[in-house]
């Protein structure tokens, strides 16, 4: 009985830190695929992920668009968004330090999340499931089925990724500037262009993450800072500049997180989080699935 107990305590756990995973590794791809191709971070990628759930929460409930609608609808407005944001925030600083963008980054943040406020204003938002109904029961477990929208979703996202950069030309491109910008210049390959394209991809992750992630935990206008910071910390974890690596590393943040809710206490989620983060980055800096010249995969 006991075993039984303990067994389906785990399975909830697991599947409970591969959701949030999920959300973890969507936001580490956004941070990645900026990264690559301007060499900076944004840490705007975190109100993405808000906007998203929120945009949701806006387009499905208030506005009673159909599910479907209401998705694409969000990722098309966070396109826009990273479009306008690149063009008005990053493309009018002449000659940039990387200092200044990342500074630029911030601020960005800081404003997607005071017009959040004052859109949607403090209160928490709740979104239905995608599917109704009872959760499903998994060996003494009982998952949420939205739990397997969000992996399902996270999963498709990867193979879409995986296929843009590896077999379109605009991917293609855009891994040729993340390599060497001026060869890419000279073969007719526009960096500025490349650089919009992984802001709008950048944010259409995010919005992706926060559509799929807010039927389980409540939206708000402030949760971007913890979101940017686990999903900052996932893709150092895996290999800052590695698609598969901050994969791979979200899950296993998320898990870890889980269990160490679910064995040890909530309170003590993020440190330990946070410490596994610093110990790997003490004792291998380029990240556990990173190389010493920074590989992109």
């Amino acid at each position: 009985m006991f075993d039984t107990i303990l067994s389906g305590q785990i399975i909830q756990y697991l599947f409970t830190g591969l959701t949030i995973g999920a959300i973890y590794a969507l936001t580490a791809l956004g941070f990645n695929i900026i990264h690559n191709v301007t060499g900076i971070i944004n840490f705007a990628q975190g109100d993405f992920v808000v906007w998203g759930g929120l945009l949701m929460v806006m387009f499905a409930r208030f506005f009673g668009f159909p599910l479907p609608v209401a998705f694409f609808s969000v990722v098309g407005v966070m396109v826009f968004i990273g479009a306008f944001i690149y063009y008005f925030n990053i493309r009018p600083i002449k000659k940039p330090s990387i200092l200044t963008m990342i500074m630029v980054t911030i601020a960005v943040s800081i404003i997607l999340q005071g017009v959040a406020m004052f859109i949607w204003g403090k209160e928490p938002y709740a979104l239905p499931s995608f599917i109704e109904g009872p959760p499903v029961y998994v060996y003494g477990a009982y998952i949420m089925r939205q739990s397997f929208w969000v992996l399902g979703i996270s999963v498709a996202m990867v193979l879409f990724l995986t296929f843009f950069f590896n077999r379109t030309l605009i991917g293609k491109a855009m891994r040729a500037c993340a390599d060497d910008p001026g060869a890419a210049g000279l073969v007719g390959i526009s960096t500025p262009l490349m650089i919009c394209a992984a802001f709008m991809l950048g944010s259409a992750l995010g919005a992706v993450g926060g559509a799929v992630i807010t039927p389980i935990t409540l939206m708000e206008y402030d949760r971007g800072a913890m979101i940017a910071i686990k999903g900052f910390g996932s893709a150092i974890l895996g290999g800052l500049g590695s698609f598969s690596g901050a994969v791979i590393a979200g899950f296993m943040l998320g898990i870890l997180e889980s269990f160490a809710t679910g064995f040890v206490s909530s309170a003590y989620k993020d440190a330990i989080s946070l410490v596994l983060i610093l110990g790997v980055l003490f004792t291998k800096p380029e990240g556990l699935f990173g190389s010493g010249a920074n590989k992109k995969a």
